[in-house]
C-alpha cells in the first residue's frame, strides 16, 4: 500500500512517499523531483508536468496553468473576472457555477471541498486535507528529540511560507510528542508572482518605447516574457551586479535586450516588501505573545530566497532566521509523515497535531419566537480542529440552518456563504409543545464543516407504576457521549485531541418559543409524574454552495476515466509510430557499417530504398496512422532485416560456440592419454568406458573440422551452413556422454579394524605385594592407563 503526500503548489508540486527507511521525495520520467503544475491539452491526449510546460508558449489557448488560484470559486466571483483577462487559456461557466478548472491554511469551506472532489475524480483515497504550514510544522518538529516534556513551558516555533502565489506565516507550539497550532495569518496575493509582474510591467513599459512594441497585446509575446523575467528575478537574488535580460526574435521578428540589478529591483518592490510585516505581526497579536518568546523562525517557500525578504523577517523578529527544512520539499514530506501516522500500514512515533479554524464560522436560522432571523458563532477564529459541537433547538416542523462565515473582510472572496442545511421530519410532541432537536456540528479532520447529526427527543408521560425507559437526563448525557462513525475510524492520536476538545465543548441550547421557558422555569412535577425519552435521527439535506452535485462529479469521474483510456491508446500509437521510425534509423545506419559484410549489395540497396520510403512515408502519411499500421509496417521491414541481424550475430556467436567445443574434446582426450599411460587418478575407470569416450571425441572432433571447412568456404551473405545453436547442442551430447565417464569417483577402500588388545595391569595382580589388602590393591590394577585424550579431557571441561 503506497502512502503519499502531495504538494499541489500555483507553480510546481512535489510528491513525498513515505517508506521503511524513512520519507523520501520522489522524482519524475525526467529525474527532476518538481513536476510543473501544467496541463496540455493536445487533439488526441493530455500532456502533463514537464511535457506540458513545454507548450505554454507553442500552445498557449490550450495549455493550463496556475489553476490553484480557482479552487472553490464561482465564476461569477469579482477575482474570477478579473485574472481571466491576463489569461491565455479560456474560462467557461459550468452548469452548477463553480469554474472549470495540501491545501494553504486561508483555504475556505468550499475551495477544500473542491480539493476533495478533485482527489475523488483523481481516483485518490485522501486521508486529510492539511495545511501547508501545519504540515511544515509536522516535517520540523516529528524528529526533534529535544523537545520540552509535555509539563514544561512549549517551545514556540514561526514558520513563514512564501511560495509563488500566497504568503503564510503559522506559529506553533511544540512539546514532546504534541504539536499546537496558536495562530495563522496570511496575504493571499503576496508571492513571487508579483515580484515578477512588477518586472514584466518594467520591461513592457522600456520595450515599448524602446522597440515601440505593445507586449500585452501578444500573448505569446508576453508570456515568453514571463518566464525570461523570472529567470532574471531568480539570478538576482545570488548577484547583485548588472544583469543582461535578451530575447532573440521576441516580437516582429525583433531581438530585445535590456539590463537589471538588484538594487534597482527592490526600489520598484518596495511596496510588496512593506506587506512581509503585516502578516507577522498579526500573528503575534493572535497568539498574544512577545517576539522574546518566540524559539525559531524557519522559513520555507521558494520566494523567501529573495534577500531582501529574508532580511525583513528577520529584523522583525532581531534573529538570524532558520533554513533547517528543504525549502520546496518540507510541505510534501510533512504531508507524508500524517498520512504515515493516519496510514495502519506504519508504525510512526506517537505526534499529536492540533490544528485551527482560520475563519470564524457562525449559524442563521429563522426563529419563530422573534419572527426574524436568529445567528451565533460556533465556531471563533482560531478555534482547535478537528472539532464538534451539540447544539439543541426547540422546534415544531422541519427548519434551515445557514452557515457563513462571520468575518466576510478576511475571506479571499466576497461571498460568506458556506452551506445551508435543512433538518427534516421535525414533528411536535403528543401534546402540541415544541420538540427539542439536537444538532452536531462539526468541522471535520480535513477543515471542512458539516451538519452531521440530527435527532429528535420525544417525551412520552408514563404512569406512577411504570419504570421510566430512559430519562431526559440521561438522554442528554448519551447524547453527548455519542460518536459519530467517523469520529471512530479516525486513529488514536486524533481521538485524544477529539477526547480534550470534547471535554471543552459548551452545549448551547436556543429557544425559539414560549415553551423552552415555561419547561426551564416550571416547577418540578409530582413524583408521580414519570417520563421516558427516546431520540429518532433526522434526515439532513445539504444545499453546498458553490459546490458541483454528486451527477456531475460522477460524470467528471467518467469522463476522467475516459481520458486516462484515451491518453493510455495514444501512448501506445505513439510507441508504435517511434518503433517503426526508431528502426529505419538504426538499420540504415548498421547497413554502412557493422551488417555491411553480412548482405549483397543488390540486398542492400533495395533494403535501403525500402528504409527510405518508410522515413518519406512517417512524415507524410503515416504521420497520423492508427497503431496496427506501424505494427505491420514493423514487422514487414523487420522480414527483411532479420536475415541479416542473424547472419551477424550468429558470425559474432560462432567462433565461441565452436571454441568451447573445441576445448571439452581436449579435455576428455587427456583423460584418455592419462589412462592409457596408467595414471592412478585413472586406474579405476573401465577401459571399454574409456575407449567409449576416445571414440565419441574422435567423432566430435571430425564433426567439428567437416563443419568448419565447410563454413569457411561459405560467403557470409549467405546463411551460416552451421549455427551456434547446434554447436552448443553438439557440445552438450558430447558431455552427456562422457562426462559421467570421466568423473566417474575412485571406490572407497575400507581399513581392516584392528581387535582390542587386554590391557596390562600397571599394579601388582591380586595376592601380590607386600602386605596390602587385596581390596587396595584390586581397585587401581581394575582401570586402564589413560590415554593422552582422556588426559586431556578435564582440562576442556567449562563450568
Amino acid at each position: 500500500m503506497s502512502v503519499v503526500g502531495i504538494d499541489l503548489g500555483f507553480q510546481s508540486c512535489y510528491v513525498a512517499v513515505a517508506r521503511a527507511g524513512g520519507i523520501e521525495t520522489i522524482a519524475n520520467e525526467y529525474s527532476d523531483r518538481s513536476t510543473p503544475s501544467c496541463i496540455a491539452f493536445g487533439p488526441k491526449n493530455r500532456s502533463i508536468g514537464a511535457a506540458a510546460k513545454s507548450q505554454v508558449i507553442s500552445n498557449a489557448k490550450n495549455t493550463v496553468q496556475s489553476f490553484k488560484r480557482f479552487h472553490g470559486r464561482a465564476f461569477s466571483d469579482p477575482f474570477v473576472q478579473a485574472e481571466k483577462t491576463s489569461l491565455a487559456y479560456e474560462l467557461v461557466q459550468l452548469p452548477t457555477g463553480s469554474t472549470g478548472i495540501k491545501v494553504p491554511c486561508f483555504y475556505t469551506d468550499a475551495e477544500r471541498r473542491s480539493v476533495m472532489d478533485a482527489t475523488q475524480i483523481a481516483g485518490l483515497n485522501c486521508l486529510r486535507l492539511i495545511n501547508e504550514s501545519t504540515a511544515v510544522a509536522l516535517a520540523y518538529g516529528i524528529y526533534k528529540q529535544d523537545l520540552p516534556a509535555l509539563e514544561e513551558k512549549p517551545r514556540n516555533v514561526v514558520f513563514v511560507d512564501m511560495g509563488h502565489s500566497a504568503y503564510q506565516v503559522s506559529i506553533c507550539a511544540f512539546n514532546k510528542g504534541k504539536l499546537k497550532v496558536l495562530a495563522t495569518a496570511f496575504d493571499t496575493t503576496l508571492g513571487g508572482r508579483k515580484f515578477d509582474e512588477m518586472l514584466v510591467e518594467y520591461f513592457c513599459e522600456e520595450f515599448g518605447k524602446k522597440y515601440k512594441l505593445d507586449i500585452k497585446s501578444k500573448i505569446r509575446a508576453l508570456l515568453r516574457l514571463y518566464q525570461e523575467c523570472e529567470k532574471l528575478k531568480k539570478l538576482m537574488s545570488a548577484n547583485a551586479s548588472d544583469l543582461p535580460m535578451n530575447i532573440e526574435c521576441f516580437m516582429n521578428d525583433i531581438d530585445v535586450s535590456g539590463t537589471m540589478n538588484r538594487s534597482k529591483f527592490l526600489e520598484m518592490c518596495d511596496g510588496l516588501l512593506a506587506r512581509v510585516e503585516a502578516p507577522l505581526r498579526s500573528v503575534l497579536e493572535q497568539a498574544k505573545l512577545k517576539k522574546e518568546d518566540i524559539y525559531a523562525v524557519e522559513i520555507v517557500g521558494g520566494t523567501t530566497r529573495i534577500p531582501a525578504v529574508k532580511e525583513k523577517i528577520s529584523k522583525f523578529f532581531g534573529k538570524e532566521v532558520s533554513t533547517t527544512l528543504n525549502a520546496d520539499e518540507a510541505v510534501a514530506r510533512g504531508c507524508a509523515l500524517q498520512c504515515a501516522i493516519l496510514s495502519p500500514a506504519f508504525k510512526v512515533r506517537e505526534f499529536s497535531i492540533t490544528d485551527l479554524i482560520p475563519y470564524p464560522i457562525s449559524l442563521r436560522w429563522n426563529s419563530p419566537a422573534e419572527e426574524g432571523l436568529s445567528d451565533c458563532e460556533v465556531f471563533p477564529k482560531n478555534h482547535a480542529a478537528p472539532f464538534s459541537k451539540v447544539l439543541t433547538f426547540y422546534r415544531k416542523e422541519p427548519f434551515t440552518l445557514e452557515a457563513y462565515y462571520s468575518s466576510p473582510k478576511e475571506l479571499p472572496y466576497p461571498d460568506p456563504a458556506i452551506a445551508h442545511f435543512l433538518v427534516q421530519k421535525v414533528t411536535p410532541q403528543t401534546d402540541g409543545s415544541s420538540s427539542k432537536v439536537k444538532v452536531k456540528v462539526r468541522v471535520n479532520i480535513h477543515g471542512i464543516f458539516s451538519v452531521s447529526s440530527a435527532s429528535l427527543v420525544e417525551v412520552h408521560k408514563s404512569d406512577d407504576n411504570e419504570e421510566p425507559m430512559e430519562t431526559d437526563q440521561h438522554a442528554k448525557e448519551e447524547e453527548k457521549m455519542q460518536v459519530d462513525q467517523e469520529e471512530q475510524q479516525k486513529t488514536e492520536e486524533q481521538q485524544q485531541v477529539q477526547a480534550e476538545n470534547k471535554a471543552e465543548s459548551e452545549e448551547m441550547e436556543t429557544s425559539q418559543d414560549d415553551s423552552k421557558d415555561k419547561k426551564v422555569d416550571q416547577p418540578p412535577q409530582a413524583k408521580k409524574a414519570k417520563v421516558k425519552t427516546t431520540t429518532v435521527d433526522l434526515p439532513i439535506e445539504n444545499q453546498l454552495v458553490w459546490q458541483i452535485g454528486k451527477d456531475m462529479l460522477n460524470l467528471f469521474i467518467e469522463n476522467e476515466g475516459k481520458m486516462i483510456m484515451q491518453d493510455k491508446l495514444e501512448k501506445e500509437r505513439n510507441d508504435a509510430k517511434n518503433a517503426v521510425e526508431e528502426y529505419v534509423y538504426d538499420m540504415r545506419d548498421k547497413l554502412c557499417s557493422i551488417y555491411e559484410k553480412f548482405v549483397s549489395e543488390d540486398d542492400r540497396n533495395s533494403f535501403t530504398l525500402k528504409l527510405e520510403d518508410t522515413e518519406n512515408w512517417l512524415y507524410e502519411d503515416g504521420e497520423d496512422q492508427p497503431k496496427q499500421i506501424y505494427i505491420d509496417k514493423l514487422t514487414e521491414l523487420k522480414a527483411l532485416g532479420q536475415p541479416i541481424q542473424a547472419r551477424f550475430q550468429e558470425s559474432e556467436e560462432r567462433p565461441k560456440a565452436f571454441e568451447d567445443l573445441g576445448k571439452q574434446i581436449q579435455q576428455y582426450m587427456k583423460t584418455v592419454h592419462a589412462f592409457k599411460a596408467k595414471d592412478e587418478q585413472y586406474d579405476h575407470l573401465d577401459e571399454a568406458d574409456v575407449v567409449k569416450v576416445e571414440k565419441s571425441a574422435n567423432e566430435a572432433m571430425e564433426w567439428m573440422n567437416n563443419k568448419l571447412n565447410l563454413q569457411n568456404k561459405r560467403s557470409l551473405t549467405l546463411d551460416p551452413v552451421i549455427k551456434a545453436k547446434d554447436i552448443q547442442a553438439k557440445t552438450k551430447e558430447l558431455a552427456s556422454i562422457c562426462n559421467p565417464i570421466v568423473t566417474k569417483p575412485k571406490p572407497k577402500v575400507e581399513l581392516p579394524k584392528e581387535e582390542q588388545k587386554p590391557t596390562e595391569p600397571n599394579g601388582p595382580v591380586e595376592g601380590q605385594g607386600d602386605g596390602s589388602s587385596g581390596a587396595q590393591s584390586a581397585e587401581p590394577s581394575a582401570a586402564p592407563a589413560p590415554t593422552a585424550t582422556e588426559k586431556k579431557l578435564p582440562e576442556m571441561d567449562i563450568d
